[in-house]
């Protein structure tokens, strides 16, 4: 027995010494000091800045079942001012209020896309500054909705060609820009372009969307600033969970009516998660990538995932729901109805809940789950609309190392990481026309510039617009 406890002491202690080997082997990558250095007050700065306001003063909110289209159409007017040269030079489609722009390159390459919507959310509440104001103030951040998301990578995108066609430059392939107006509620621009180019036989390189931008600790105890390019988009679906009964008077109560059929459900769902976590390849890339500028305790964890990755992926979603949602389809329980009446027992009841489909478990096997789970409290599902996750892009392909090469040339020691779309965007509709759809917006956001987004007080740094169209300068030229 003393040999035994003996041997298990010294397997412990090689395990100990190996994950602790392993963590001080890990040194701090140069994004852990890395600055992005923005002049908010350099003659470009300014002129961006104003021009960007002119465009959030055009109010483009969008909703389900829009139909009129006439405020879009006020801002491709002004847009018209703003980018003279390419609205001379540059082939144009207006598809029901959505954009497309295509300029004619020399054909030696395949055609590339770049895309941002121009229509926005709601802007209730009481803002610092008018939500379609474009005031610009003394620290020199652009205030209005859509500043974020995203008529600024949209001005940055139209910008770069203004600025590239001027020069004289002619790109080796054909360069379209896109822009829906409808992205806020997936209705039907992006849709209609994608329908726009195959029609016309196009097949893309590769895209570029809106997604991840460039921020300081992007996940919580990992320090530097960061590239987050999105490289795969989960799935999306809405679905009803109905418990039905005869009903009766509320005087009266039975047992298991269905709100408490409903609510049992719901508790349960949370306390035992259906869904099965996974380390995708893309998201343990991402954490290779930040393990160096990591705390000690979660650089331990993560440069030992040969040992702490089935214990972490338990803990994840626990630890960061946004990361949790990276391994796993998850499920948001979000609107319900139960009887008109108060003193009426339903004889139906229902919840909505939204899905997001991960890849490993994507949309049919995640709904046939939660679905077989719903029926041990006599609850019938109904799909009220689903698709299913995107193709991964991989961080090894050519368009993500050209998005990489870039940025390390217009942000000295920012470190670009692949992750997972957690939330939509209308790249989800080109999948018939390109393999890569990236999801990057090169734009550089500081933490409540980040919590805006569909928030009160969306803003951005008039200054983060020059590095940005340098960005999309320098992947045309590239491409």
């Amino acid at each position: 027995m003393l040999w035994i406890l003996l041997a298990i002491i010294a397997v412990v202690a090689v395990l100990a010494l190996t994950v602790v080997l392993r963590s001080v082997s890990v040194k701090p990558t140069e994004a852990a000091t890395a600055q992005v250095k923005i002049d908010n007050n350099s003659r470009r700065a300014v002129e961006y800045g104003d021009k960007l306001a002119k465009m959030i003063q055009k109010e483009t909110i969008s909703f389900r079942g829009q139909t009129d289209i006439s405020k879009f159409l006020e801002l491709h007017k002004e847009m018209e001012k703003l980018f003279p040269a390419v609205h001379e030079k540059c082939e144009k489609i207006v598809l029901d209020g959505s954009l497309l722009f295509k300029w004619n390159g020399k054909g030696k390459t395949e055609p590339v896309l770049f895309m941002s919507h121009h229509d926005v959310v709601e802007a209730n509440g009481k803002w610092e500054h008018g939500a379609f104001s474009g005031d610009t103030d003394e620290s020199g951040r652009v205030w209005g909705r859509g500043t974020v998301d995203t008529k600024a990578s949209l001005f940055c995108m139209l910008q770069a060609v203004e600025e590239l066609l001027k020069e004289g430059f002619e790109p080796e392939c054909d360069v379209y820009i896109a822009s829906s107006c409808t992205e806020e509620w997936s209705g039907g621009g992006a849709p209609a372009t994608v329908d726009y180019l195959k029609n016309n036989g196009v097949k893309l390189a590769y895209l570029m969307d809106e997604g991840g931008m460039i921020l300081e600790e992007p996940v919580g105890g990992v320090k530097g600033v960061y590239g987050m390019v999105g490289v795969v988009e989960k799935g999306y679906g809405d679905i009803k969970f109905v418990a039905k009964s005869n009903g009766g008077h509320a005087s009266a109560p039975t047992k298991n009516t269905p709100l408490v059929r409903l609510g049992k459900f719901m508790v349960d769902v949370e306390k035992n998660y259906p869904f099965r976590s996974e380390m995708s390849p893309t998201v343990r890339e991402m954490f290779r990538r930040m393990t160096p500028n990591m705390s000690f305790a979660m650089k331990t964890i993560f440069s030992n995932l040969w040992l702490f990755e089935k214990l972490l992926l338990k803990l994840l979603p626990s630890i960061s729901s946004a990361a949790g949602a990276m391994v796993r389809t998850t499920l948001a329980f979000t609107t319900a109805k139960g009887s008109d009446g108060y003193n009426v027992l339903p004889q139906e009841a229902y919840v909505t809940g939204n899905m997001r489909f991960i890849p490993h478990q994507d949309a049919d096997e995640s709904i046939k789950i939660i679905s077989d789970f719903a029926k041990k409290y006599d609850i019938e599902s109904e799909v009220i609309y689903y698709d299913k996750s995107c193709p991964v892009v991989s961080f090894e392909s050519q368009p993500f190392h050209l998005v990489e090469q870039v940025a390390k040339d217009i942000y000295p020691g920012v470190q670009i990481c692949p992750y997972v779309m957690t939330g939509g965007t209308d790249a989800k509709f080109y999948r018939d026309v390109t393999d890569n759809a990236l999801r990057f917006a090169p734009l550089y956001i500081d933490k409540q510039q980040y919590g805006s987004i569909h928030a009160l007080n969306e803003n951005i740094f008039r200054g983060a617009l020059t590095p940005a169209v340098d960005f999309y300068k320098a992947m045309i030229k590239h491409s």
